[in-house]
């Protein structure tokens, strides 16, 4: 049995800073730049970043690879005492697998006023349908993680 699980707050930015690398190597594709890494017992066993241009896959948020990856990792489809780090505020879809997961913890950095589910366009983790309760905490490195997006749409528009 899994033993429960303890936030070590100090390895937040951390590991947040991880998935901004992540999230650095989707925008040098042309991504959109949001990364995650899901840790469990301190480790990252699984890395994402958006990629459904590249790989012409709508479900392919940073959230949902990390996720996938995860789960091959530790060879289980639920992740139990597992931490997922996102830079930016997860989406209604991203949400959903997330609760399937069973991911214990969702700590992400920028909000997402557009699609944010965790708490921009309402706060979908403490719907009491669910069968599952997920900790969220948002802010972690938010302006670093912000600042990414930002200049990436910027030079977006500016090519145009």
């Amino acid at each position: 049995m899994r033993q429960p699980l303890i936030i070590d707050r100090s390895q937040d930015q951390h590991f947040m800073r991880e998935a901004l690398a992540l999230a650095a190597e989707g925008a040098a594709l042309g991504e959109v730049p949001v990364g995650a890494v899901l840790v469990q017992d301190g480790q990252i066993v699984g890395r994402g970043f958006n990629c459904p241009i590249s790989t012409h896959d709508p479900s392919a948020h940073a959230e949902m690879v990390a996720i996938r990856a995860a789960a091959q990792a530790v060879d289980n489809y639920r992740l139990p005492g597992s931490t997922l780090y996102v830079t930016l505020e997860p989406c209604s879809m991203c949400a959903g697998l997330i609760v399937h997961a069973r991911v214990q913890r969702v700590v992400y950095g920028a909000t997402e006023p557009k699609a944010g589910v965790a708490l921009s366009r309402g706060q979908f983790f403490s719907q009491e349908f669910l069968n599952h309760r997920v900790l969220i905490e948002g802010g972690v490195l938010a302006e670093e993680c912000g600042a990414v997006l930002s200049a990436f749409f910027k030079a977006r528009r500016e090519q145009r």
